[in-house]
């Protein structure tokens, strides 16, 4: 909207000349590295269209372009692995980046024994050491972007980005663990990282674990073992002890297993698959200690709307860095376009005149648009997908790619939207569902249920209608009017919910509360008295108002000029309170009530019309639905039982709260980010309500 009270001379005079000095001699315009200061130092950027950047890029990177790594098991004890395994560049099989020996069983449980927190030193010191880590991520910029696009497939672009995210990672937490130093950390966290983001995700992973003291024993993808290596012997090199921090490359089905299954393991930090998750919430549930934590960011089938007053150059732009960039292999990656069809022809020629633009080649070329895919697997199985729609006939755009290797065209298919989607397909394949202007709240209703909550973009100029649309969308991270890709730490913290994720999100305000020891109350043996029937329990859930998602309250987030970031916080929803006794059930209900949750207290002797008096039969839980969580302060037998049942149910993760101190897990995390450069032409006259 315009805001007319601002004279056309005050808009028009030159910002670098008005803005240069205040009435204090300070400077008003901030560099881009003191953009979050003065809490930490911006992450370095390198401009590709400067050439000054461009020789320093090609100069550091061209020393590795033919170098071999190799990788081992950084434990204490004799490497046992024997499988060696040759990794081969994805855009080109002949260029062999490295060789990587994975570690077997022994060497899994020897690392679990041998590793040891981070205690010895004080908060102080590991936040020094971490930004000294940052600081070298920089310095060696020209080793990880090599080993980025010969391992991992990125392009020039994409390894700038990863890098920054991943030195961003590394200052934020050590800035913000300052503030736990009077906290005892966890213990020992296994991090479990995927191939997309082989060194920022890896790196937030680890970085937030030792920044509050913990331990930690770091399982890389398989296929991108080296880039892992590389950055543990930077951490190494800042001053991370090596018992402290341990590289275990491997398998998952071999040492996956066992760093997320032992009772000396404290927590699990995941990114990867919803189907994994799933395994591994299994896994810690049958075998591990009762409180080892589980944080897991996973997939999404993500949805974005364009109505006919969306600007469709910007929104074009957006929809191919959404869809496209990365070979699509991002979670947070554009699965299905939603056109008004009051434009649908004429966009769809613009976007398939943009798409035929994209360049698909060898990655290290700075002319690549989009590289390879991870690897055969990969490629066999979004062909599949595509010759299937092909059959079908519903290929809309298809860009001719003679690239042999890895290479996927990037490909536009026909759905009916996105309840016709039923899985995620990780790669370069936007599908394009069209709608009437009064059907927009029934798309809303279907992205919600289908259960994945990650991103979401809307292109509209219309305020009302983001307004309306954004309060009512389940989905952790909704960006308006810009690409729905590339959260920035700090500014964007990044997490789904439902299928998408367990939260707390990565990159905010409280992600580190998970990495902490929680306080336990007085564990009570469960008495089950008065088995309840499994429908009486089911009516009652049904029976209680279950009022949608309640906002708390929201934080505006730092961050560049022309973008606003708000973090909101709300209650989770409806919250099983067992006990075991009735007073600790309503010390339960308490909490949840405070946090704007709805208790449903189930114990003995219990009265009142959100309470059942009585004992749930914990292999019920698998059966039952409609709550989205478990507070009980049982034995240790019982608090099993409770959460292998939970793992057991389909759907999103459910959680059992074992501590005495639990509002932070009464609540999810929601992010909107909106461009507020991109409106465009005088919005008041259009129609709120079209």
């Amino acid at each position: 909207m315009i805001d007319t009270a601002i004279p056309a001379s005050e808009i028009v005079d030159d910002v670098f000349i008005t803005s240069k000095i205040d009435s204090n001699k300070k400077t008003k315009l901030l560099k881009p590295s003191e953009l979050f200061l003065p809490n930490r130092q911006n992450s370095k950027g390198w401009d590709l269209h400067d050439m000054n950047d461009i020789s320093e890029i090609n100069a550091s990177r061209d020393v590795f372009k033919n170098h071999e790594w190799i990788v081992g098991p950084k434990i204490i004890s004799k490497v046992n692995g024997i499988e060696k395994i040759i990794i081969r560049n994805p855009a080109n099989y002949e260029d062999i980046v490295g060789s990587v020996i994975y570690a077997d069983k022994k060497d899994a449980i020897n690392a679990i024994n041998h590793a040891q927190n981070w205690n010895n030193c004080s908060q102080s010191e590991r936040s020094c050491i971490l930004d000294k880590a940052a600081n070298l991520y920089e310095e060696n910029f020209g080793e990880l972007f090599s080993v980025l696009t010969r391992e991992a497939g990125k392009t020039t672009s994409d390894a700038i980005g990863e890098l920054r995210e991943a030195v961003d990672f590394l200052r934020f937490y050590a800035n913000q663990a300052k503030d736990y130093k009077d906290f005892p950390c966890k213990g020992i966290f296994t991090c479990i990282s995927p191939w997309n983001f082989p060194l920022a995700i890896f790196t937030g992973q680890i970085a937030a674990a030792l920044s509050v003291g913990n331990g930690v024993l770091a399982k890389p993808a398989e296929s991108t073992s080296i880039c892992a290596a590389i950055a543990v012997k930077l951490l190494h090199q800042a001053g991370v002890p090596k018992n402290v921090l341990q590289l275990i490359p491997g398998k998952g089905e071999v040492v996956g297993n066992i760093l997320s299954s032992s009772k000396n393991i404290n927590g699990v930090c995941f990114t990867g698959s919803t189907e994994t998750a799933q395994k591994i919430n299994k896994n810690i549930a049958e075998n591990s200690s009762i409180d080892t934590a589980f944080i897991a960011e996973t997939g999404g089938l993500n949805a974005m709307i364009v109505d006919s007053t969306a600007l469709p150059e910007q929104a074009i732009k957006d929809i191919i860095t959404s869809a496209f960039q990365s070979a699509g292999q991002r979670c947070s990656a554009l699965r299905i376009l939603y056109l008004q069809e009051d434009i649908v022809l004429d966009f769809k020629e613009m976007l398939f005149g943009a798409m035929d633009e994209l360049i698909i080649s060898d990655p290290w070329l700075l002319s690549t648009d989009i590289g390879p895919v991870i690897d055969k697997p990969a490629k066999d199985r979004i062909n599949s997908y595509i010759n299937k729609a092909r059959k079908e006939k519903r290929i809309l755009k298809e860009i001719n790619c003679e690239k042999n290797e890895l290479f996927i065209p990037p490909t536009v298919i026909k759905i009916n939207g996105i309840r016709h989607m039923k899985e995620e397909i990780f790669g370069p394949i936007l599908h394009i569902a069209t709608f009437r202007a009064s059907e927009l709240e029934k798309i809303v209703d279907d992205i919600n249920a289908s259960g994945y909550g990650l991103t979401f973009g809307l292109h509209t100029r219309i305020d009302d209608r983001v307004e309306k649309i954004t309060s009512k969308l389940n989905v952790g991270n909704i960006y308006v009017n810009r690409n729905q890709i590339g959260a920035i730490v700090g500014s964007q913290p990044f997490g789904g919910e439902g299928l998408s994720g367990t939260g707390p999100k990565a990159g905010g305000p409280n992600y580190l509360n998970k990495f902490i020891l929680d306080q336990q109350c007085e564990w009570k043996k469960s008495e089950m008295l008065n088995l309840l029937q499994l429908d009486v329990i089911q009516n009652a859930i049904n029976n209680i108002n279950k009022s949608s998602f309640k906002k708390l309250n929201s934080v505006q987030l730092p961050g560049p000029t022309g973008e606003s970031n708000v973090l909101s916080s709300f209650s989770r929803g409806l919250i099983l309170c067992l006990g075991p006794t009735l007073e600790m059930a309503l010390l339960q209900s308490k909490t949840v009530e405070e946090n704007g949750c709805i208790p449903l207290i189930i114990t003995p002797n219990a009265t009142g019309s959100s309470a059942l008096s009585g004992s749930l039969n914990r292999a019920d839980l698998t059966k039952l639905n409609g709550f989205k969580a478990v507070v009980c302060w049982s034995d240790e037998s019982d608090q099993r039982n409770i959460r292998s049942a939970l793992a057991k149910k389909s759907g999103p993760i459910i959680p059992l709260i074992n501590h005495l101190k639990f509002s932070q897990s009464c609540i999810i995390e929601r992010h909107l980010c909106i461009d507020t450069t991109a409106a465009g032409g005088n919005t008041a006259l259009l129609a709120s309500t079209s």
